[in-house]
């Protein structure tokens, strides 16, 4: 209600009219006298608002012409694509509320929808160019299409929702508003859902971690602790491995990055070490002879001869060693040759006469005079025959 000069109210919708009558007669007023600065600012905003289109249309085009291609030049050229005509409307309206002299109600109507609009389109390209370069870093492997998609369903979530809720607090501060309540019970929020789900974000971040490092793939050999296995399924939660031995095998993605994992397909070849013991009565010029004996038969076989040689003396017989190694990554293949080369090895030996050596023990006999005597008559073995 407002009075009047001889102390009458005067209703609000009066008040209210004659402020809108000012405002109208300010405008005439400002048209009246800046006419020309409005239309050479309006054709110059009319002119930015067509070129950012232009650039949209095409981007656009690229897109299109270019879909399935995710190089970092696609991926810029994505998120241009995405610019919204609201963002380059205000762009111009804000070049002609700037420089035409507008009154102040028109500038800072202008400035407040400027400043929406700038907020929201920056949070649109940025949740583009992150999402690409995800797409581009997960995409890098095709053998895990189901794992990837799954993950960037939960990533474009994600980093939905983080943005957007940084721009929506940015709008609110422009506003005027008191976000600091806001922030902190986002934040208090944030580490009580962490804290709830601690475990399933844990695994989460470890498949994460297993797609973009990739210390395995899925198909590759590995090996930890005592369980060797190849990679069937990489999930958001758990991996799944096929034991050599036909079992499957689930271990968290957590568990799995915590212990020392050996990548036995990327290792192009595998190495194999057979110790082999033959009897003290082997002569030293054919003992001498077997390491030259064992390079032998690894070449024959199509391995790669690594090192063989006298290790030591053993309770019951003289050792070697033979380390080769077999030039794949294929356990089958693997396999298949240290089979070859240890049936070889045993013709081989038999064939030059050298005796394997195996766990024996000899017992010796004393008289009551601590003299030692043989077990048995000097003729030989005692021989019992049974007539019948």
């Amino acid at each position: 209600m407002a009075i009047s000069t001889d102390n009458t109210p005067v209703p609000f919708a009066i008040d209210e009219d004659l402020s809108m009558i000012r405002l109208f007669d300010e405008g005439l007023e400002w048209l009246s006298s800046h006419y020309v600065e409005l239309l050479v600012t309006i054709a110059i905003g009319t002119l930015i608002f067509l070129l950012l289109g232009a650039i949209k249309r095409y981007a656009a085009r690229q897109v299109s012409n270019n879909e399935g291609l995710i190089g970092y030049r696609a991926i810029i050229t994505q998120a241009i694509a995405r610019t919204s005509k609201f963002f380059m409307f205000m762009v111009s309206a804000q070049l002609v509320a700037s420089y035409s002299n507008a009154p102040d109600g028109v500038v800072r109507t202008v400035g407040f929808l400027f400043t929406i609009s700038i907020v929201v389109q920056v949070a649109i390209w940025l949740r583009e160019l992150i999402l690409g370069f995800f797409t581009r870093k997960l995409s890098a492997d095709p053998n895990q299409s189901d794992t990837l998609q799954s993950a960037m369903s939960l990533i474009r979530l994600l980093v939905t929702c983080v943005i957007f809720a940084i721009a929506t607090i940015v709008i609110l501060d422009n506003l005027g508003v008191d976000v600091t309540g806001l922030v902190a019970g986002l934040g208090v929020g944030g580490i009580a859902i962490g804290l709830a789900a601690q475990g399933i974000f844990s695994d989460l971040f470890a498949a994460l971690s297993i797609i973009f490092d990739k210390p395995f793939r899925r198909g590759e050999f590995i090996s930890y602790d005592n369980t060797t296995g190849k990679i069937e399924e990489i999930g958001l939660k758990s991996t799944r491995l096929r034991a050599i031995t036909g079992e499957e095998i689930i271990i968290s993605n957590t568990n799995l990055l915590d212990k020392e994992i050996t990548n036995l397909t990327r290792l192009g070849r595998r190495r194999t070490r057979y110790g082999i013991g033959v009897v003290y009565q082997t002569e030293p010029d054919d003992a001498r002879r077997i390491p030259g004996l064992l390079k032998d038969i690894v070449e024959e076989n199509g391995a790669r001869f690594v090192r063989s040689g006298f290790v030591g003396f053993g309770d019951s017989s003289i050792n070697f060693e033979l380390d080769f190694d077999i030039m794949s990554s294929d356990y089958e293949v693997v396999y298949e040759g240290r089979h070859k080369i240890g049936l070889a090895i045993l013709q081989k030996f038999n064939e030059e006469g050298l005796e394997f050596a195996y766990p024996t023990q000899t017992t010796f006999t004393s008289a009551p005079d601590g003299k030692m005597i043989m077990p048995y008559p000097e003729g030989g073995f005692p021989v019992h025959i049974q007539e019948s």
